[in-house]
C-alpha cells in the first residue's frame, strides 16, 4: 500500500469502540474517499496497528473514541486544541488550521462520538483533506 497518499482513521481496539466506533469510522472513509476521489485513499485501522508503527504515524489521521476506548485518543488529549465542543457531550480536537493534519472526534456516549463524527464531516472534513493533501508528494 502506498503511504505517501494515505489517511489513516484510527478506533480503539477495545470491542465496545468495534462495535460502536468502526461504522462510524467506515461512514467517515466514505465521505473522504467521495471527495478525495482517486487522488488517494483512506483506511481504517485500530489503534494498536497506528500507534506501534512509525511510518502509519506519518500519515493524515483522525481518531476516533474517547480516551478510555482508544489508545491514540488517549495520546493525543492534551496535545490537540478543542475545536468545537458541545456542553461537554461533543468534542472534536485539531488545529484549526490542520498544519498538522490530525483530528480527534469523541463524545461523552456512543450517541455523542457519532454526532462528534458528524459535526466532523461537516464543518472540518474539507479543510482536513486539503492539508493532508498537501503533505503528499507532487503527482508525476
Amino acid at each position: 500500500m502506498d503511504l505517501s497518499r494515505l489517511i489513516l482513521i484510527v478506533t480503539g481496539a477495545h470491542l465496545h469502540a468495534e462495535a460502536a466506533h468502526r461504522p462510524l469510522a467506515y461512514s467517515l472513509q466514505r465521505a473522504m474517499l467521495e471527495r478525495l476521489g482517486r487522488r488517494g485513499t483512506a483506511v481504517v485501522c485500530s489503534d494498536i496497528w497506528y500507534m506501534n508503527n512509525d511510518q502509519l504515524r506519518g500519515c493524515p489521521t483522525v481518531s476516533l473514541g474517547g480516551p478510555a476506548l482508544n489508545a491514540l485518543s488517549a495520546f493525543l488529549a492534551d496535545k490537540l486544541p478543542s475545536a468545537f465542543v458541545v456542553d461537554g457531550r461533543i468534542l472534536i480536537q485539531a488545529d484549526p488550521d490542520f498544519d498538522d493534519p490530525i483530528a480527534c472526534c469523541w463524545g461523552a456516549d456512543d450517541a455523542g462520538t457519532a454526532a462528534a463524527v458528524d459535526a466532523f464531516k461537516d464543518r472540518y472534513l474539507d479543510a482536513f483533506l486539503i492539508a493532508a493533501t498537501r503533505t503528499w508528494p507532487a503527482s508525476s
